[in-house]
């Protein structure tokens, strides 16, 4: 079965980006519990990669596919799951990395969009939130996707956000409104 094409998020409205969501169907992963099956041998790199053996999965179709049966389990640790099988799959950091950032509006009528290394599109709000966490490294900005996964906000996009927070919004605390959530993004909580 051939994948859907991936939207072009720079072409889409918000309101178009809304109806795509309402319409997106993924697997019930969350209510497969087969037994645990082995390792697949896969893994995700922290900038996005699959890799499985060792090797980049070039097909970014069959990388999306399996995307859509990734599970975080309660432990933290990542499967692949089907009816029949659940497969550990290394994680360096998230799952997936947000690549891509449409904004309208501005202040607490701002909507903030992603596209994903997957492809998935992600509208930050209540139930998809953005947090910065400060690492050895600096801070790292996430985006809840679904079921305890995030994905890793790319420095390109991450600065794309600050400019808005600096430039746009001016207020006490530095950091975005999208869908009616106020995401601080100077790393206080």
């Amino acid at each position: 079965m051939p994948m859907e094409p991936l939207p072009d998020l720079a072409t889409l409205s918000l309101p178009d980006i809304a109806r795509l969501l309402a319409e997106k169907k993924l697997p019930p992963v969350e209510q497969w519990n087969p037994d645990h099956c082995g390792d697949s041998e896969m893994r995700i790199a922290r900038d996005g990669t699959w890799y499985h053996q060792g090797s980049p999965i070039g097909r970014e179709a069959m990388v999306r596919l399996f995307s859509t049966i990734l599970r975080r389990e309660p432990d933290g640790s990542h499967v692949l799951v089907t009816p029949v099988e659940k497969l550990d799959i290394a994680v360096e950091d998230a799952p997936f990395v947000a690549v891509e950032l449409k904004s309208e509006g501005e202040g607490r009528t701002r909507a903030l969009a992603f596209r994903l290394n997957t492809g998935d599109l992600i509208a930050a709000g209540p139930d998809h939130g953005l947090t910065l966490r400060e690492t050895a490294e600096g801070p790292h900005p996430y985006l809840h996707v679904r079921g305890g996964m995030e994905a890793l906000i790319t420095r390109a996009v991450y600065y794309e956000l600050m400019n808005l927070a600096l430039e746009e919004e001016g207020g006490d605390r530095v950091g975005l409104w999208s869908n009616g959530a106020f995401f601080p993004l100077d790393g206080a909580q």
